[in-house]
């Protein structure tokens, strides 16, 4: 399998930013997007969703952009580029941390999107031998198909994000089609009460995908060529997820409610109305929304619904076993220098994500975004920050064991910020995150905290493979 995970890709081996914005596209063409933009069409109405998505769509494309031109010039993935800017080599570790959780959690929310879609289909009620079976496969099918490299799953991902997209524009067509609501009745939707509370939650849940879309971007961008292609992979792959797929799901999700709830009536759709949650029909059709985005393919398009949405989610689950595996390696090798099997660290990530699913990953949704965004924003404004600023846009021969005034900055940043946000006192936290992590950082690196301080250096090749040949803070010591 393609190995280029403690090593920058060759010039050679650099593609177009057309060729690659299959990845950031297709990562994000999924059910989950659909969700995410659905249930934000309950909460705060399709005009408001309409607006939060494009706003979203312009944050990710920016700090996509940048945090993928820290990437691109290391030509490492995005947990390796924190080696060299932000919290050295062995502190990545921390930046591994995250992004793995994120990138395992996004896998397991998919597996039981599918899961529960696949239940629909059958007419089955959930049950441990069912989930054994069809997680199973699952998990097989990912780690089979993430084991041939990122060659093929750029191949596939092209292929399957058209049909995506195709698949998601056509049954929204179908979902007005079939519904007794005209366009102007979907868009004009909106709840009795929409407040700043319900506004700001939508708008935090929103930018944990846009900022997760940055990171998983960045992954990808050291193949870029140029900054002309990062630009491409990040600002379309924002315009196509962070705005295109959640206004579709809030069209979908309003369009499609009357028509699921017919099937559900349906006499000859007993068997599977009963095998729903629910008291009645309009709670079966809120516990559909809330949970399984792949009903509404299979009410709306049958069987053929039903087989490109697994086509579809196909891309997705391979390029989040991939990447999570770049993480996980990067984490392993960090903490004790040494490079991992690859392989392993597939199945390792697969076994997580079964993990996440038996805790109910679908149960905290809204927390798990909110927090993503913050984790997102603090990782990539650190990245940014010492990429532009303390750095002068060079990695340099000799890289800090670990930079202690980025870690300090991440921890505190992350932490004040996810404070606020959990305990409801402010739900913005990404953009106390985006403020607080780089002021701590500058501060800190300008101050107490210079450059060598509290660590040892090792050399830039070193710092990308193994660990163990460390320097004394000297030569390489470098002014903030």
């Amino acid at each position: 399998m393609e190995d280029n995970v403690l090593n920058p890709v060759a010039d050679d081996e650099r593609r177009g930013g057309w060729a690659l914005l299959p990845n950031t596209a297709g990562v994000g063409t999924t059910l989950a997007m659909l969700l995410i933009g659905g249930g934000a069409s309950y909460l705060v109405g399709v005009w408001w969703t309409i607006g939060m998505a494009a706003v979203s769509a312009i944050f990710g494309a920016v700090m996509g952009t940048l945090t993928c031109k820290v990437s691109q010039s290391t030509g490492t993935s995005s947990t390796v580029t924190s080696r060299f800017h932000g919290l050295g080599a062995s502190g990545s570790a921390l930046a591994s941390l995250m992004f793995a959780a994120m990138i395992i959690c996004f896998l397991a929310l998919e597996n039981a999107l599918l899961y529960h879609g696949t239940l629909f289909m059958l007419g089955w009620s959930p049950s441990t031998a069912n989930a054994i079976v069809i997680y199973g496969i699952f998990t097989v099918v990912w780690i089979g198909l993430a084991l041939f490299g990122v060659q093929l799953v750029q191949r596939t991902s092209f292929l399957l994000t058209v049909i995506a997209a195709v698949l998601m524009i056509t049954v929204t067509v179908v979902a007005f089609g079939k519904s007794s609501l005209s366009p102007g009745d979907v868009l004009a939707f909106r709840p009795a009460e929409v407040g700043g509370a319900q506004i700001m939650g939508t708008l935090a849940s929103m930018m944990g995908m846009a900022g997760a879309l940055a990171l998983t971007a960045a992954d990808f961008s050291r193949y870029a060529r140029t900054s002309r292609d990062v630009k491409i992979m990040s600002i379309g792959g924002a315009i196509i997820v962070n705005f295109g797929v959640v206004v579709l799901g809030a069209l979908l999700y309003q369009a499609g409610d009357a028509v699921v709830a017919a099937y559900l009536e349906n006499p000859a759709n007993a068997a599977v109305a009963a095998a729903q949650p629910g008291a009645g029909t309009a709670e079966k059709v809120q516990a559909l929304a809330h949970s399984n985005a792949g009903a509404y393919f299979v009410v709306l398009a049958g069987l053929l619904g039903f087989l490109v949405m697994y086509a579809a989610q196909v891309k997705a689950q391979v390029i989040n076993a991939y990447t999570s595996s770049l993480s996980l390696t990067n984490l392993v090798d960090a903490l004790i220098g040494r490079t991992p099997s690859r392989i392993v660290m597939v199945l390792v990530a697969n076994a997580l994500a079964l993990c996440a699913v038996w805790a109910g990953v679908l149960g905290f949704l809204g927390q798990l975004l909110g927090g993503l965004g913050i984790a997102t924003c603090s990782l990539c404004a650190l990245l940014i920050t010492d990429y532009r600023l303390t750095r002068g846009r060079r990695s340099g021969t000799q890289v800090e064991r670990f930079n202690w005034a980025g870690i300090i900055a991440l921890v505190v940043g992350f932490g004040v910020s996810y404070y606020l946000f959990a305990a409801d006192i402010f739900q913005l936290g990404f953009l106390v995150a985006l403020v607080l992590t780089p002021a701590i950082y500058v501060a800190l690196r300008r101050t107490v905290l210079r450059p060598g301080t509290g660590t040892a250096y090792v050399a830039a090749t070193t710092a990308l493979r193994e660990i163990d040949g460390e320097e004394q803070p000297g030569g390489a010591h470098a002014a903030v």
